[in-house]
């Protein structure tokens, strides 16, 4: 053929649009591949705002693309993880945004037990090097709580179980976190609940739990496989209040087992382990109500015995009050002489008293009264004559004083003169002429100016500033 057949067989073909060729090629791959299984390890995962997740399944030689939308990834039994080979079932198409095909997943499940069993080794031993496992963080239970909380889905067998197991051991208050247990979304749930415990104050207005269960049924390793996520070890390791651990049955294990404080076989055990049987307790109490009334009565026998063979060795009442009361007798004997001697006694004495006249004695008080009369008058006398001497004494005195005083001069005539500072005068020395004094009279005080020496002319001075005269102390020298 030439190429002129060539250009015409190609100028036969039909044309497509870039969309139409994509579009083709996705209907063609989601009709002949419908639903496959395809084997791989996950290798990426990435979980967008979305909800959707979105994954690569690999094996030596090839990548396949694969996303789980968010109703689907709500119900996965296992949460797809780097590094898990698992078998996905789901439906082939492409994605013309970017020419790829992809699986579009509805189902996850395990390449086998081995495969996941691997995976939860490998996370056992890298908690364990944290030291959560570590018995020193493990935290005694309390012997009776006050309120118990369980972290498990209202709806199942296992919350039943546990309110049975308490109401038939010993009824405690309940509250239940109710969450997700099995599921893409479970693991976020249960730990959200123990946190949730935790976080309520004490004495608010719900109380807080002193013990919690998180509690499921039995299962398959992935239906438990919430349970030993990180998150959820974490927050049990995190947790002020002590956990009981209540997941599947005997034979299951998961990593909250090794973090929990304690760990329960099947949830009805996890309720035996955290309260006590009521009938045991009060069969305690009565057995031990009886031994101690036993052992009260046992000791009340052994104090009696002991204090009557005390009694034996001890005399007797009346041995030891027999001599005592013969001296009571002897003494009263004689008290009673003595008293009737005392009596006669004084008896006489009163006798001889009465014969006795009063006449001398009243004698001696009327002589004492006179001497007294006496005394009383000479002393009246001498102190008038005392009085008398005294008052003479200080007029003669004040007379004296009253010639020595400068006030008796003034009247005299005499005159008191006085400078300004308050000096008084006593030599011609003493003034300035011109100088201002006042004179002090008898009956009052004049000022004056001193004059020059006689027959000199005297100045005229400014008349002085009256000013009150000062009393002169003591009795003042006029010269």
């Amino acid at each position: 053929m030439g190429p002129s057949s060539e250009e015409d067989s190609v100028g036969n073909m039909p044309e497509f649009t870039v969309s139409e060729l994509s579009f083709a090629l996705k209907r063609t791959i989601e009709e002949n591949y419908g639903y496959v299984r395809v084997r791989g390890e996950i290798g990426r995962v990435s979980r967008p705002g979305s909800g959707h997740i979105y994954l690569d399944l690999k094996d030596e030689k090839s990548v396949l693309n694969g996303v789980i939308w968010r109703g689907v990834a709500a119900r996965l039994k296992v949460a797809p993880e780097q590094g898990l080979e698992v078998i996905c079932t789901g439906k082939l198409t492409t994605f013309p945004g970017q020419s790829r095909y992809q699986i579009v997943v509805e189902r996850i499940e395990p390449a086998g037990v081995g495969a996941l069993m691997a995976l939860l080794e490998e996370r056992r031993k890298k908690l364990a090097a944290e030291g959560l496992f570590d018995e020193v963080h493990k935290k005694p239970l309390p012997f009776l709580p006050q309120v118990i909380g369980v972290v498990t889905s209202p709806s199942g067998a296992v919350i039943r179980d546990i309110l049975h197991r308490l109401g038939d051991r010993f009824p405690r208050p309940v509250l239940i976190w109710p969450c997700l247990v099995q599921g893409e979304k479970a693991a976020e749930q249960i730990a959200r609940g123990i946190r949730g415990f935790n976080e309520l104050p004490e004495g608010g207005p719900v109380p807080r739990p002193d013990v919690l269960i998180v509690a499921r049924g039995g299962g398959s390793v992935e239906d438990l496989w919430a349970f030993n996520e990180e998150i959820v070890v974490r927050a049990v390791a995190e947790s002020a209040i002590p956990v009981i651990s209540a997941v599947g049955h005997e034979t299951d294990t998961t990593l909250i087992d090794f973090v929990s404080d304690r760990r329960a076989p099947t949830p009805s055990a996890a309720a035996e382990m955290a309260v006590p049987v009521l009938a045991d307790l009060s069969a305690t109490l009565l057995d031990l109500r009886a031994r101690l009334t036993r052992a009260q009565n046992r000791l009340v026998q052994e104090w009696r015995k002991h204090t009557q063979s005390l009694a034996r060795g001890l005399p007797k009442l009346n041995d030891i009050l027999a001599l005592p009361e013969q001296r009571l007798d002897a003494a009263s004997e004689r008290l009673r002489g003595s008293l009737q001697l005392y009596v006669q006694a004084r008896s006489i004495d009163l006798a001889q008293r009465a014969r006795l006249s009063p006449r001398p004695l009243i004698a001696r008080l009327t002589q004492a009264g006179d001497r007294l009369t006496a005394l009383g008058d000479r002393l009246k006398l001498a102190l008038s004559r005392d009085l008398s001497t005294r008052q003479d004494r200080l007029t003669a005195r004040f007379q004296l004083l009253q010639s020595y005083s400068y006030a008796g001069v003034l009247e005299r005539g005499f005159v008191l003169v006085q400078k300004a500072d308050g000096q008084f005068v006593r030599r011609a020395a003493e003034s300035q002429p011109g100088q201002g004094v006042t004179l002090h009279f008898a009956d009052g005080q004049r000022g004056a100016v001193m004059e020059g020496e006689e027959g000199s002319s005297p100045q005229k001075p400014k008349p002085p500033r009256a000013k009150s005269a000062k009393t002169p102390g003591g009795q003042g020298d006029l010269f």
